[in-house]
């Protein structure tokens, strides 16, 4: 057993808007399209991969808030804090939300460097650098 966690599910409300997403952000992290099928995509790194699906119709009338029972936030490890900063760039370029902006990048506290953001359907996502990585501006 090489990771613990196995796969995560996450249902969209609309596939093609999330995929355009999806698609790049985990690239950019190192995933790999792992399978595809008409209403969904995975992602695999290593042994976990991340699956991408379209919510069934009759489910899409209650839509997703992380203040509610379920998934809260997705945070995933980056390279460096050149990475984060990489991502912020790219992610407000493509319109993204960045959350905690007047405490960004240490909303997680003086030495948690990330960035917070939403992603489709407005699920809280993050990015964080390696721990005691120092920058020369520190």
């Amino acid at each position: 057993m090489t990771d613990v966690l196995h796969h995560i599910e996450i249902n969209v409300s609309n596939l093609k808007e999330a995929l355009s997403f999806w698609q790049w952000f985990l690239a950019d992290l190192g995933y790999e399209l792992y399978q595809t099928w008409e209403d969904g995509q995975s992602w695999k790194y290593g042994e976990t991969y991340l699956v991408i699906a379209q919510t069934q119709p009759q489910f899409l009338d209650a839509p997703y808030h992380r203040g509610q029972v379920g998934l809260n936030h997705l945070a995933f490890h980056a390279k460096s804090r050149a990475h984060v900063d990489d991502m912020t760039i790219k992610l407000r370029a493509r319109g993204a939300t960045i959350l905690y902006e007047d405490r960004h990048p240490y909303a997680g506290g003086p030495a948690y460097y990330a960035v917070f953001f939403e992603g489709p359907d407005r699920m809280k996502l993050e990015l964080v650098a390696p721990e005691g990585e120092l920058l020369e501006y520190d």
